[in-house]
C-alpha cells in the first residue's frame, strides 16, 4: 500500500527518495476515542503525543475538555496541554510553532510524533502554513464584541456573508471568535479573508512526511449517544464547579476564548442564570454534536487519509499502517 505524503516538494520525493521523517495525524470528532488509541499506540511504538486541541491548552481546564488524567499522561505525556493560563489567547500561528518544535524534538530523540486531536483548523495549518494576515487589534475587536452584544452572533455571521461569502460558508454562525477573526481581517485589511488566503504565498514544504488516520463510529447515531454520554458524565463529575471556579478567578471573562469552548458557553449561561438545568443539558449535548458535525466535514476533505473503524479494530488498523510506512526506506 501506497501512502501519499503531503507537501510534495523537491524532485524525486514521488519516487522513494524522500528521507523525510515520518509523523503521524490521528484526528476525529469529539467523543470518538482519540485519545484511547493514541495510550495503545504508545504503549506498542516508539510515539510521543502532541495534543492537537485548542482547549486542552488551558490549565485549570480539565473535566469539559476530556483531559487525560495524571495516571494515563504518567504513562503518556501529551505536549501541549496545560500550557496557558485561560485568561490568554492562543493562535493557530502560535500553535504550529510550537507543534513543529515539539515534533523536531521527539525526532531528534529518534521517536515518532503523534499528534492527536480534533482542532481541524491547527491540522491544516500545521500541513499548508498560514496565510498573512492582519495582526489582531484589540480596539477592532472590542468594537466588533460590543456590536455583537447589540444585534447578536448569527447578525454578525450575516453581514460576514455580504462581505466575505466564502468565509463565512466555512464558519458556523454559532462561532463568534471565527466570526469575530474573519470580520477584523476585512475591517483592517479592507479584503476578504478568502481572497487574502487565496493569494497567499506557498510556504515551505513541511518537514515530514504524513500519515493522517481519522477515527470515528461508522454510524453517526453511535457517535450521538457517546456525546449524549459523555457530556452527562463531565456534569456529573463537576463540570459546573469547574466552571464557576474559574469565573471566580480575576481577570478571566465570557468573552474569552477559553469560555467559548462547547461545554463551557453552555454551563457558563446556565450559572449567569440564562439557562435552566435541561436547557443547559440539551444545548451543550446539541452543540458538542454540531462541532462533531463541522469536525466531520473538515475530515472528509483530508486526502489520503486512511479511515479507522471499532470493526475491525483501530488499534491493529493503525498498527499496520504506521508499520507499513515506516518500515520503508
Amino acid at each position: 500500500m501506497h501512502v501519499g505524503a503531503e507537501g510534495q516538494g523537491p524532485a524525486g520525493w514521488e519516487d522513494g527518495s524522500d528521507r523525510r521523517p515520518w509523523a503521524i495525524l490521528l484526528m476525529g470528532p469529539t467523543a470518538s476515542g482519540k485519545t484511547n488509541l493514541a495510550v495503545e499506540l504508545v504503549r506498542r511504538l516508539p510515539c510521543e503525543i502532541v495534543s492537537v486541541d485548542s482547549a486542552m491548552i488551558y490549565r485549570g481546564m480539565d473535566i469539559g475538555t476530556a483531559k487525560p488524567g495524571p495516571e494515563t499522561l504518567a504513562e503518556a505525556p501529551h505536549r501541549l496541554i496545560d500550557i496557558l493560563d485561560p485568561t490568554h489567547a492562543y493562535s493557530t500561528a502560535r500553535f504550529r510553532a510550537d507543534a513543529l518544535a515539539a515534533m523536531a524534538e521527539i525526532v531528534a530523540c529518534g521517536r515518532l510524533p503523534l499528534l492527536v486531536g480534533g482542532t481541524m483548523l491547527y491540522f491544516r495549518a500545521l500541513q499548508l502554513g498560514l496565510a498573512r494576515l492582519p495582526s489582531a487589534d484589540p480596539q477592532v475587536r472590542r468594537d466588533l464584541l460590543d456590536e455583537a452584544v447589540r444585534i447578536g452572533w448569527p447578525a454578525m455571521h450575516a453581514r460576514l456573508s455580504r462581505l466575505d461569502p466564502a468565509t463565512a460558508a466555512r464558519i458556523h454562525p454559532n462561532d463568534p471568535q471565527r466570526i469575530q477573526r474573519a470580520l477584523e481581517v476585512q475591517r483592517l485589511s479592507g479584503r476578504p479573508m478568502s481572497e487574502l488566503i487565496q493569494f497567499a504565498d506557498e510556504p515551505p514544504p513541511l518537514p515530514y512526511r504524513l500519515l493522517k488516520l481519522a477515527l470515528a463510529p461508522r454510524e453517526r447515531q453511535t457517535l450521538h449517544e457517546r456525546i449524549e454520554r459523555r457530556f452527562r458524565a463531565m456534569l456529573e463529575s463537576g463540570l459546573v464547579d469547574e466552571v464557576a471556579g474559574l469565573m471566580a478567578r480575576r481577570g478571566l471573562t465570557e468573552d474569552l476564548p477559553s469560555m467559548r469552548c462547547v461545554g463551557y458557553r453552555q454551563v457558563l449561561k446556565y450559572l449567569k442564570g440564562g439557562y435552566n438545568w435541561e436547557e443547559m443539558l440539551h444545548r451543550g449535548i446539541v452543540s458538542s454534536r454540531q462541532l462533531a458535525k463541522r469536525q466531520l466535514t473538515w475530515l472528509r476533505s483530508e486526502s489520503h487519509c486512511h479511515w479507522l473503524h471499532e470493526d475491525p479494530d483501530p488499534v491493529a488498523q493503525a498498527l499496520r499502517l504506521i508499520e507499513e510506512v515506516t518500515e520503508r526506506p
